[in-house]
């Protein structure tokens, strides 16, 4: 079931869901639907986010501490999906808090509460057979992230198993913004297009609207986080959904 991006620029945002507040997560979610988001990835927030660069770690560490919980991003995805039943909703998460609830319980409990696929980030493709079968059982769309470094066959493995759409990663490292696009990012959307006809979103430091244009020549959408969950950060309180909403229809701006 690809995300349909026919409406370009194709735009992904990304929430760290908790931060400020779940009812916020919610608020921005639905002002970032409204303004042109295709796709929200609710991140769930975890203790030792790696793969993060400091905004979004810093973002998690205040939803850890406000007590936010798996649990809780999956009654975030009920409440979107009921309000917004034509967004893509993605649970991105980290392996140590789906392992805790149990991958059956997990898969069964993302899809009654309305995600239509998962993100594992620490999930590599040649060792998620068990999670395959348990998505498929539960029709969620696993997506998984393909980076410039990946050798071909993973590559194959990834456009092979990928449902929605393929996580193109401009650039090795961690999350952040940044003030250009990797020139690997076209060379590895294109390699990605010769296995699937999915679409492919690129993501890891796209925070501009000439970086949507730009990745909107070559791929199918653009991933924004760290800039959105950076303007949550600095938002005065009950401004974030505002704030959020305004930015997203200044990235798809042509």
């Amino acid at each position: 079931m690809p995300i349909d991006f026919s409406n370009k620029p194709g735009l992904v945002v990304y929430l760290t869901a908790g931060d400020p507040s779940l009812d916020a997560t919610y608020e921005i979610a639905l002002a970032a639907i409204d303004n042109g988001a295709q796709v929200i990835e609710l991140g769930v927030p975890f203790s030792d986010p790696l793969a993060d660069g400091p905004v979004i770690q810093r973002a998690s560490e205040r939803a850890v501490a406000r007590g936010t919980r798996l649990d809780d991003v999956l009654k975030v995805s009920k409440q979107i999906r009921e309000a917004r039943p034509e967004a893509g909703i993605i649970l991105f998460s980290y392996l140590n808090p789906v392992v805790r609830m149990g991958l059956p319980a997990f898969c069964e409990a993302a899809k009654v509460n309305g995600a239509d696929g998962v993100l594992l980030t620490d999930m590599i493709v040649e060792e998620a057979g068990e999670y395959l079968a348990e998505m498929k059982k539960h029709g969620l769309a696993p997506v998984f992230l393909a980076a410039p470094t990946s050798p071909e066959e993973r590559l194959k493995a990834i456009a092979e198993h990928s449902q929605g759409f393929v996580y193109a990663i401009s650039r090795v490292g961690i999350t952040g913004a940044q003030d250009q696009i990797a020139s690997d990012a076209e060379s590895l959307v294109a390699k990605i297009k010769q296995y699937t006809s999915l679409p492919v979103a690129v993501g890891f430091g796209i925070s501009k609207a000439e970086h949507v244009q730009g990745v909107s020549r070559f791929a199918d959408a653009a991933i924004v986080g760290s800039a959105i969950v950076a303007l949550i950060e600095t938002s005065k309180p009950g401004e974030e959904a505002k704030n959020v909403g305004q930015f997203v229809r200044d990235l798809r701006a042509v």
